[in-house]
């Protein structure tokens, strides 16, 4: 298949899956059963509609989701009450496998849904979602249930910019178009097919999540799709339209905190796969500078991109799973 043919027949419409009933009969035909999880910090603002979209679309009115999860990396609000009392299942990530320790970032919480959930199909939704719709998760799912070749479905959609004045209807993916991009050009060019990389929201076969490795950090999206494209090829991924998505839009000097954890996570990638050789071994700090009182300082951020094995080599898993019997 040429990679057109792939954008053609790999690229889908959440209206197209906008028949409930017909994704649960599919569903319950395959006898599968399927996770949401929500990872979270500090979104107290938004954690509850979340919550409450997904429990009455997909679960009371409609049985998609069998299991609703909030995975928190140590909320300081009220993220773990707010979500338990819409009734989520809310786990704080550093008590899920305490003897593998706790790591800081979004990628821990993903790595550590997998040990906790139970679904077939895992579906990862951003908690920051503040025009959340039910179709950010079943839209990611139909792929899955249609095309048994398909694996690993990304999110794409119309990433508004909200400021101080109101938003703008276009913008956003600022980080991919400056630097993901690029580098996928250069080289991973069929990636290059995938529109938004760095999507929050996408669904996985547990078969995959639990054989590839999760950085920790910022670099968790890019590595899923280059391990996924070395293990499973091109065809084992999807892309699915969700419309537009809200969400408050981080200032730049955060993306450039966001774009070095991704750049260190894409250079092990690629140096694993022989593609750069012999790297240098890469520092945590991360510099920039600020302008106060006529003075500009340098100031510095530790930035470390922890990685954790695939789940399959985690002994406590394989017992969980029966997977040693």
């Amino acid at each position: 298949m040429t990679n057109d043919n792939w954008l053609k027949n790999h690229t889908f419409h959440h209206d197209q899956f906008a028949d409930l009933g017909e994704l649960v009969k599919e569903k319950e035909k395959q006898g599968l059963t399927i996770s949401l999880c929500l990872p979270a910090l500090n979104e107290e603002a938004t954690i509850g509609k979340e919550v409450v979209i997904f429990r009455s679309e997909l679960m009371t009115r409609t049985p998609l989701i069998d299991e609703l999860a909030v995975i928190d990396s140590g909320s300081t609000d009220r993220t773990r009450e707010i979500a338990e009392s819409y009734g989520a299942d809310v786990y704080l990530s550093s008590n899920i496998l305490p003897e593998s320790g706790t790591r800081k970032g979004k990628g821990e919480n993903l790595w550590k849904a997998i040990y906790q959930l139970k679904g077939d199909i895992i579906v990862y939704v951003d908690s920051d979602i503040r025009n959340i719709h039910a179709r950010f998760a079943y839209g990611l799912i139909a792929p899955l249930l249609y095309r048994p070749e398909i694996k690993y479905v990304k999110g794409f959609y119309e990433r508004p910019l909200v400021h101080a004045g109101g938003k703008r209807s276009s913008g956003g993916g600022r980080v991919t178009e400056i630097l993901v991009r690029p580098l996928f050009s250069l080289f991973f060019p069929d990636l290059t097919h995938v529109i938004q990389p760095l999507s929050g929201e996408y669904a996985v076969r547990r078969e995959v999540l639990e054989a590839i490795p999760f950085p920790t950090g910022y670099g968790v999206e890019t590595s899923h799709l280059i391990d996924v494209l070395c293990g499973w090829g091109l065809d084992a991924i999807g892309q699915t339209d969700l419309g537009a998505r809200v969400h408050y839009n981080q200032p730049t000097v955060a993306l450039g905190k966001m774009s070095f954890g991704i750049l260190k996570a894409f250079l092990r990638r690629a140096e694993g796969l022989d593609i750069i050789k012999e790297l240098p071994q890469f520092e945590d700090i991360f510099f920039q500078f600020e302008h106060e009182d006529d003075e500009y300082r340098r100031i510095e951020f530790t930035i470390p991109e922890d990685e954790r094995p695939p789940m399959l080599e985690i002994p406590a898993y394989r017992k969980l799973r029966g997977l040693d019997t």
